[in-house]
């Protein structure tokens, strides 16, 4: 068995792909590196058959990167487990540095790190993500918002027999229900520190998290049929259901009035007005709390403008 795996998810981004293999290389020492190719239709599998001393899996039929990651879960043998996206890049030392923290602590089931966060022209921002780590018993805030970057995290694998594989029901956010799961069992350590590049997805980019309105509806169905019931939910007094619920829908309301404003500036007013229905028909008291600065504020309005114009006509 090797002692720890990295799994590259990819699909026709031949280009991204070396570099994110080689940054796999040296973030540790000798990690077992599989690729997963979702059933690319371009020169992909070319290229992976090219790359040295990686382990190479091809789906056959693309179903979504949380089908991709779970195929190279089965395909690896490590102790521990991390995943990167053929567009991000993990750091030099960082998975080692990972590893042996959360071999220091037995109780813990993963361990995630800050992003260095990049934009589309691949030049790195000057900002971290998160600003601040919270480890120890984050479940409940958890399930108020996201703030693990899948890159970061390397995971125990024999967590999974209590936890379950990641859900392919729920692409883009089945990371953060497994993240979910994991921390309603285990605690979760952290170093605050960058562990990898992580190139942000845009309104026009295509990826799993690039289409906030889906991955909203997709989160509040998730959050009512199975976050709720599990166990420590489920058992939790009627108020901490409430504040968590209400913690969520705050997390989604400001998350859908960003990406409309982001959609809105990229010249895609279709994207940016269902952004913002979907959160007036699922998430409408949550929305009118979203505080709004200037610019935030001109963008809405003119959207909002837009909307009124194209339903008189």
């Amino acid at each position: 068995m090797q002692w720890v795996s990295i799994i590259i998810t990819t699909r026709n981004r031949p280009r991204l792909l070396s570099r994110a293999v080689e940054s796999a290389r040296l973030s540790g020492r000798d990690p077992e590196i599989v690729v997963v190719d979702d059933a690319s239709t371009d020169e992909t599998g070319e290229v992976c058959r090219s790359l040295p001393g990686i382990r190479y899996v091809r789906v056959e039929r693309n179903q979504g990167v949380a089908c991709a990651r779970n195929a190279g879960l089965r395909a690896s043998s490590g102790q521990y487990v991390s995943f990167l996206d053929d567009d991000d890049e993990r750091l030099p030392g960082s998975l080692d540095v990972q590893v042996e923290r959360l071999e220091a602590e037995p109780r813990a089931g993963m361990i995630y790190g800050q992003a260095l966060v990049v934009g589309g022209s691949g030049a790195a921002a000057r900002r971290l993500y998160p600003a601040h780590c919270p480890r120890g018993d984050i479940f409940w805030e958890l399930l108020g918002q996201n703030f693990i970057p899948c890159g970061s995290v390397v995971f125990r694998r024999s967590c999974l027999a209590g936890v379950g594989s990641l859900d392919e029901r729920v692409p883009g956010i089945d990371d953060w229900d497994f993240w979910i799961r994991m921390a309603e069992r285990f605690e979760v350590i952290a170093t605050e520190e960058p562990v990898f590049s992580w190139r942000r997805s845009s309104p026009g980019s295509g990826q799993g998290s690039s289409s906030g309105a889906r991955m909203v509806r997709m989160a509040v169905r998730q959050f009512r049929e199975r976050w709720m019931r599990l166990g420590r939910a489920a058992e939790a007094p009627r108020g901490t259901r409430r504040r968590a619920w209400d913690a969520f829908s705050e997390g989604m309301a400001r998350h859908l009035v960003w990406e409309a404003v982001r959609a809105q500036a990229a010249g895609r007013t279709r994207q940016a007005a269902e952004n913002v229905l979907t959160g007036l028909r699922l998430l409408p008291s949550a929305m009118l709390r979203v505080p709004f600065d200037r610019r935030r504020a001109r963008a809405a309005l003119g959207l909002l403008r837009r909307l009124a114009s194209a339903r008189r006509a």
